[in-house]
């Protein structure tokens, strides 16, 4: 064995709080505006909406999945919409930059066994690689603190994470 490959999300890093707080974000706050011109009740986001209907999912596949479990649809939009129109893809756009945000404001705390793995791998000589579709893990492996011990491969440059 010369080199060890690793996924980001889950393996060296619990990114999903960091997903989770920025759909959260993006999502209440587009539910206060609909509740404020529909009348209806406001009802938050939560850690159960995301696991049951976003994750896993490409941004907008997690967008229109979430609001057809609360009845809303909204026109789909276009891959370039900007994040303030009120479109399925804009809202993904929203959260991409919810998300961007997080990394740098909060940083992310990496797996300690991931660490410690990554250490010994790199002592014993063997290259180490992490292959991810996020297109935010070049943000956020110095954000965790563990860019000097891994190597970035971006196998799908249209990667939508």
């Amino acid at each position: 064995m010369r080199v060890c490959l690793f996924d980001l999300d889950g393996v060296l890093a619990p990114t999903a709080a960091v997903h989770v707080a920025a759909w959260k974000e993006v999502f209440d706050e587009f539910l206060r505006r609909r509740a404020g011109r529909t009348g209806d009740g406001f009802r938050p986001f939560d850690v159960a909406d995301y696991d049951e209907y976003v994750d896993g999912r490409p941004r907008a596949g997690g967008a229109r999945s979430f609001l057809a479990s609360r009845h809303i649809t909204l026109p789909e939009g276009r891959p370039d919409d900007p994040p303030d129109k009120e479109t399925v893809q804009g809202l993904s756009a929203r959260k991409d930059e919810a998300f961007a945000r997080r990394p740098h404001r909060d940083g992310v705390k990496p797996l300690e066994g991931s660490v410690r793995y990554l250490r010994a791998a790199r002592d014993a000589g063997l290259r180490r690689a992490v292959v991810s579709s996020s297109r935010h893990c070049a943000e956020i492996l110095p954000a965790a603190g563990i860019a000097d011990l891994i190597e970035l491969v971006r196998p799908d440059p249209e990667a939508r994470s």
